[in-house]
This record gives structure tokens, C-alpha cells and sequence, in this order.
């Protein structure tokens, strides 16, 4: 085993974790936002920005196109693009995460033209940007494809009325971006509506954009001619929350999260209660911990908000190999979403994986032999071993594993999960784990 960045976290299990964490901004959120600055000529500023290299990537290419940054010392980014030095992302950033394809849209309003590389991001099952692609030629964006990526052109894109085959993130921020500065009025249908993309909404709102968010998943934008700077604090980590959220649970701990928000987690807390876990809610946060001394098995299907989020679902897997039972998980959002199950067993999980679709929501990916649903047999021992993190959400579960784990359990590959979770072996081992990165006290030493 190899880490590129050459931390290695060690963990010894059996820790309860106590005290508390501030929850860090929505990396999904913060990405975008960063994204949408480019929309206006105008300085911006995003308070709080994590400190993680998922940042920092969008950052560089932001620089390559013309834009300059300042990172404060209180945590907030100021950037401005007052031109477009370049209207090409270089391709050292093909495959790096799937940022490029939401930079057209700005490009073509700010430039007229946009070249970016192939997307890319975790591997966990076909991310398509046909979505992306077909909106952006039906709102009057000439596109051409090779193997290396995209070139578009546009004068001015067209408000036109879009239906999304399926809620996608992704497509419904490129479809706002496109949107904001086109000429007349735009209609998603079948649009994506997380809190995260709620909060980028908030923030173009603040730049001048005119957007409704309708029932039914229907976002209404009014183009306008420009938009101007602002100040904006992103809003909080969910993914983040829930992970600390069943750590917490999971070791029998108690941990208050500063800045975690009941209402963008309405359905995990649903879903932590049943299994034994609790909370309570104050006005500054929320307290998590075991609420019962035997967890009970679940069945959980994955889905767009205001689903269980596909992002919780690897830590969840992990902590109902704890629970007393049978439980069920069914995703439907991404098909190869359970390749880290194997590592578990060898842990010692009892963790079989099907084709079929073990529930009763709609999914893509009936009849088409993904291993899509898992079956979690438990409560089972966990023993540490070495292990190395195949991408960023499978890297919580590992690190859970590895707090529950009898023994040490080494871990590689945390360059994952860096990518989006800031200082986590500082803030696991201020609430009571027993964690070390030798890299690091190396280097102090």
C-alpha cells in the first residue's frame, strides 16, 4: 500500500467520543459558490471556507482564468475576476473532480467560449454529463466533444424550458449558472433542490440574480443583464454532521456539533433514531449519542433530498454492522457505491451485496447487474488491519470502522479524505480518539 501524500492515519479503536466539533461549510456548497464569482466582474467574499484540497483545486483553476484570491486569517476567501485571462482549464485537471463542466456556462457569459478537460471525481459509478451537455445546447451553446473534452461557444445564451431526466446536482447548478445572465426566462423542471444548491441560490440572489424556487421541483430564472459582488456565509456540512453524527453513536460517545442544522437532516435524524441512536437540539447545534445499548437493523434506500443522501449511506453501512439483525440498503443514486464493503468484511463485517433492488423506490438501475443493494448481518466484531481508502465518503466509513475496530488499524489514502473534511485526525483526537499520523510528528520533530 502507497499514500501520495504521505499520511497514513493510525487508529486504535474502543474510544468514546466525547466533547465537541464546529461543523465545517458545505464543501458542495463552497465549490459552487467559488464557481458562481465568476459570474460578475465584481469582488465576492465567502466566509468560513474550509480548509481542504477539494478547495484548493477549484481555486487554481478559478486562478488560471484570470481570478486572484486572498485567504483571511478569520477563514473567509475574497476573489474577484475582473477579466478572462483564459477561457481554457488546462488538462491537468481532467478527472481530477467534476468542477470543469460548470465553469462553461460562466466562461460562455463572461467570454463567449469555453474549452475544459473530461470530468472526473470518485469512482463510484457513471456520473454522465449528457445532461449537462443537451441543456446547455438547447439554451443556445454550440458544443463539440472529443476525447480530451468540451469547446463551447455561445454570443448570448436563451432562457428556454428544460426537463431534467433526473434530478441531478450537478446538471440543475449548471442549468442556474446558464440561466442568471441569459437573455428571457428559464424553466428547470425535475431540478435537483439539496440545501446546498439553496444556499448557492441565496448567494447569486445576493449578486443580483432573480430565481424562484416553485413546488414540485421547479426552479423559475429570470435573466438579467448583469450581476455584482457579494458577502456570503455558506451554509454548514450535512455530510460532515451525519459522519461525526454516527462516530458518535457508534462508540458509545457523546459529541455536540456546533452549526449542524435540523432542518437539512430531518431524514437522518429519522433514520438515527430508529436504530437507537438520539439527539438533542439546542439553538447553537446538535448533541448526538447512543440512545440505546443494542442498535436495531434497518432498511434505508438512498435518494435526492430530501431522501437519506447517498453521502451518508457509507458510514451508515458501518455502523449497522453494529446493530442487532438484518438491515437493508438499497442505493439508487450512484451503482457502484459499495466497492468499499469488501474491505469491511475483511475487517470482520457480514456484508453480502445483490443485483437486486432490495426496496420499493424507483431506480435507474433495475435489471442492469449492479451490485446496488447490501445486506448487513450484525452486531460483528471488528479487528484492525491495514487498509487503504478508495475515495472521499468511503474514507469516514473507514475511519469508523477503524474506531470501533479491536486494535490498531492503519490507514492509507487519506489524501481522500482531505479532500473534504478538514483537520480530522486534530479534531477525532480533541474528543477522545486514539489516532496519530506519523507523518506529521515526523515533521514537527
Amino acid at each position: 500500500m502507497s499514500d501520495a501524500n504521505l499520511n497514513v492515519y493510525r487508529i486504535r479503536g474502543h474510544r468514546p467520543l466525547r466533547g465537541g466539533i464546529r461543523a465545517q461549510a458545505a464543501k458542495n456548497a463552497v465549490t459552487k459558490q467559488l464557481v458562481a464569482s465568476l459570474l460578475t466582474a465584481e469582488p465576492c467574499r465567502l466566509r468560513d471556507v474550509p480548509d481542504i484540497t477539494e478547495i484548493d483545486v477549484v481555486l487554481d483553476m478559478l486562478t488560471e482564468i484570470g481570478a486572484t484570491y486572498d485567504r483571511r486569517d478569520d477563514g473567509s476567501v475574497d476573489l474577484a475576476t475582473p477579466r478572462i485571462a483564459s477561457t481554457a482549464i488546462s488538462e491537468r485537471y481532467s478527472g481530477v473532480n467534476r468542477i470543469p463542466i460548470l465553469l462553461i456556462a460562466p466562461l460562455l457569459h463572461r467570454a463567449g467560449m469555453a474549452r475544459v478537460p473530461v470530468v472526473g471525481g470518485c469512482n463510484i459509478g457513471e456520473r454522465p454529463i449528457d445532461f449537462h451537455v443537451d441543456l446547455l445546447r438547447k439554451m443556445g451553446a454550440e458544443i463539440d466533444e472529443d476525447d480530451d473534452g468540451y469547446t463551447a461557444r455561445a454570443d448570448r445564451l436563451r432562457g428556454t424550458v428544460l426537463a431534467l431526466p433526473y434530478p441531478s446536482v450537478g446538471a440543475t447548478e449548471n442549468a442556474i449558472f446558464a440561466a442568471c445572465l441569459a437573455e428571457g426566462t428559464t424553466v428547470i423542471n425535475n431540478a435537483a433542490v439539496e440545501p446546498e444548491i439553496v444556499d448557492t441560490v441565496l448567494f447569486l440572489q445576493k449578486m443580483g440574480a432573480l430565481i424562484q424556487i416553485d413546488t414540485d421541483r421547479k426552479i423559475v430564472i429570470e435573466g438579467v443583464e448583469e450581476l455584482h459582488g457579494a458577502h456570503h456565509d455558506p451554509v454548514r456540512d450535512r455530510i460532515e454532521v451525519a459522519s461525526f453524527a454516527m462516530a458518535s453513536v457508534a462508540t458509545e460517545g457523546r459529541l455536540r456539533i456546533e452549526g449542524a442544522d435540523q432542518a437539512a437532516m430531518i431524514t437522518f435524524l429519522n433514520i438515527l433514531r430508529k436504530i437507537g441512536g438520539g439527539f438533542e437540539v439546542d439553538a447553537g447545534g446538535i448533541t448526538f449519542f447512543r440512545a440505546r445499548e443494542a442498535l436495531k437493523p434497518i432498511h434505508i434506500e438512498t435518494d435526492v433530498h430530501p431522501g437519506f443522501m447517498t453521502d451518508w449511506q457509507q458510514p451508515m453501512v458501518t455502523l449497522l454492522t453494529q446493530a442487532h439483525g438484518v438491515s437493508v440498503v438499497h442505493e439508487t443514486v450512484y451503482e457502484k457505491r459499495f466497492g468499499y464493503t469488501s474491505t469491511l468484511n475483511a475487517m470482520g463485517a457480514n456484508i453480502t451485496l445483490t443485483n437486486d433492488c432490495l426496496g420499493g423506490k424507483a431506480c435507474r438501475f433495475t435489471d442492469r447487474n449492479f451490485p446496488h443493494s447490501a445486506i448487513v448481518q450484525g452486531a460483528t466484531a471488528l479487528a484492525g488491519r491495514q487498509i487503504e481508502i478508495p475515495d472521499l465518503r468511503a474514507g469516514f466509513a473507514y475511519l469508523l470502522a477503524a474506531l470501533i475496530a479491536d486494535g490498531e488499524t492503519t490507514i492509507f489514502g487519506t489524501r481522500f479524505i482531505e479532500r473534504g473534511y478538514v483537520n480530522v485526525p486534530e479534531r477525532l483526537a480533541s474528543v477522545g480518539a486514539d489516532i496519530d499520523v506519523p507523518s506529521r510528528q515526523a515533521a514537527v520533530a
